[in-house]
């Protein structure tokens, strides 16, 4: 199992059918544990058969006694910005509060468009937080760190 960090190839395709809009759509962030498998490749999210479960069958992060719902949290704050020949798109930082979480990575993805995946993230080791505030630190909204960028 791995989780690799990158833009989905479906979305970068669904971007040039014009099937994503940052300004309406709504776009979620989902945490995986290590055992998850994401890459490149993922074209959806995919909602556990039991959220509860431990592991889930997704390998999403449990919702039992964590503060954490399947699917995530929905991201706000949206700016879709150019930078010479880069385009990118930052979200505010996202909080799981009072949480119990461990977590490998995470996918971003639009719930308006029946789930479709946008971009995975490695956190590179696992990140926990034990009854506190698990925190999705967005990088700077810039041209070279964004998380999504179209050069």
């Amino acid at each position: 199992m791995a989780i690799t960090q990158a833009m989905c190839s479906s979305f970068k395709e669904q971007l040039l059918k014009g099937e994503h809009d940052f300004d309406t759509d709504t776009f979620k962030i989902a945490l995986y544990t290590s055992l998850a498998t994401l890459s490149a490749a993922t074209t959806q999210y995919t909602a556990p058969a039991d959220p509860a479960a431990n592991p889930t069958s997704t390998d999403e992060v449990t919702q039992t006694g964590t503060n954490y719902t399947a699917g995530g949290n929905t991201l706000t704050g949206t700016t879709v910005s150019l930078s010479g020949t880069t385009a990118f798109v930052d979200f505010a930082d996202t909080t799981w509060t009072l949480a119990t979480i461990t977590a490998r990575g995470a996918l971003i993805y639009n719930s308006s468009k029946s789930d479709k995946a946008v971009a995975v993230l490695n956190f590179g080791a696992d990140k926990t937080s034990t009854s506190g505030s698990f925190t999705i630190q967005m990088p700077t909204n810039d041209a070279t760190n964004a998380l999504i960028r179209i050069a």
